[in-house]
């Protein structure tokens, strides 16, 4: 496993301590799946207190204190950042993905500690020291067979947020669920588990099954077998071939556009705003949405076409349709990348001899809408208009 030269330095340091580092999670799943590693993170086992573990990073680069109380430091080396934690117990004390008491325990043998994660493939690690793959709950093997196999019955059901983890995860990996897992999150959805869960969590777990994943339409399969659509009932299965085809755009507009096809506008911000709150990815989907219908119901003219550009990008928009041709008569009209610029601006309106007032805003409107009409081309043609116009 390929490991950073600061991290062998300070395993070095570690074991000088009586202490190890072990690479954990993510980063040791994606070795062995031959995904570029992005983030290390690393579990120190022998130390006394964090205290200590904190000196010792110092001396290689910086320290961010953002969760020295749970034994976590982010330590930052050439502008790299790694995170650094005690092995811990987590214990639950009260709702969602959030309500858990951590004790930190330098002492805890990795078996030990591994055996809060959620399935059995972040559970490897990786001894920097002895140059040895971890693995106590035989990760390897499931990965082998492309299985997702949850750890722990106890541990599992305590965080909600693992149901939504697992469907992406399985999405991306084209792993199957495990039947027993599979079964233990049925009973999660049954009971209602999920409602704990803030939505901006649910996002970012469908962000990544949308995102990351080939073919998107796995994990909405599993979605539907786990009955979780049951809260967003507006989804059709017949999008989802779709969402496969175009997912290589990676494009998270276009995606969730492809989910509510043919949704009337109401339904998709119902949708959108169970999902997320922010305003203008709420908007810019809903605005794909009702140009997709359109294009599919008209027979478009120059003017549709400006007119769209004002509300969607065209090039998304050409790509949901998957017709080419659109945005082929949108570069003809100069707005395949963005809509018609303002010909007039009201600094034009006071050369002209106009004070500043609430006519601007009507004559700029008029002027744009007459650009979008191609009845005004050029900033000349829009100041002989302006002037022969009987503005009141």
């Amino acid at each position: 496993m390929k490991i950073p030269i600061v991290l062998q330095t300070i395993s070095s340091k570690l074991s000088e301590m009586n202490a190890k580092a072990i690479i954990v999670g993510g980063s040791v799943r994606d070795h062995f799946l031959n995904i570029p590693i992005k983030d290390y993170d690393i579990e120190v086992y022998g130390l006394s207190t964090i205290d200590d573990l904190e000196l010792l990073l110092k001396e290689h680069g910086k320290v961010k204190l953002v969760g020295k109380s749970f034994g976590v430091l982010k330590f930052v080396h050439k502008g790299q950042e790694y995170d650094f934690a005690f092995p811990r117990r987590e214990k639950k004390s009260g709702v969602g993905h959030k309500g858990f008491e951590v004790v930190s325990d330098g002492f805890m043998s990795y078996t030990q500690a591994s055996k809060r994660r959620d399935f059995t493939i972040n559970a490897m690690g990786y001894d920097i020291a002895k140059n040895e793959f971890l693995d106590p709950f035989d990760g390897m093997h499931d990965m082998n067979m492309k299985i997702l196999k949850h750890i722990d019955d106890k541990t599992f059901v305590e965080d909600p947020l693992r149901v939504c983890r697992g469907v992406q995860f399985c999405a991306r990996l084209e792993y199957e669920m495990a039947e027993k897992t599979k079964k233990l999150c049925m009973v999660m959805v049954e009971n209602g588990d999920l409602e704990e869960l803030p939505k901006e969590r649910i996002f970012e777990e469908l962000k990544k099954l949308l995102l990351k994943a080939e073919k998107p339409s796995i994990g909405f399969e599993l979605l539907k077998e786990l009955n979780i659509l049951k809260y967003f009932p507006e989804l059709s299965t017949k999008n989802w071939s779709t969402l496969d085809r175009l997912s290589s755009h990676k494009n998270i507009r276009l995606l969730l556009a492809v989910l509510t096809f043919g949704l009337e506008e109401e339904k998709v911000e119902h949708f959108m705003m169970r999902l997320s709150d922010e305003v203008k990815l709420v908007n810019s989907v809903k605005s794909l949405v009702n140009a997709h219908k359109k294009v599919l119901q008209d027979n478009l003219n120059d003017t549709e076409i400006r007119r769209l550009s004002t509300k969607v990008d065209m090039r998304e928009l050409s790509i949901l349709c998957e017709n080419r041709s659109i945005l082929e008569r949108a570069k003809v009209l100069g707005v395949d990348q963005h809509a018609p610029k303002d010909l007039l601006q009201g600094r034009d309106l006071i050369a002209l001899g106009y004070k500043p007032s609430g006519l601007f805003s009507q004559i700029l409107s008029e002027v744009y809408e007459l650009q979008l009409q191609g009845k005004i081309i050029n900033k000349d043609e829009a100041i002989t208009y302006v002037k022969e116009y009987p503005w009141q």
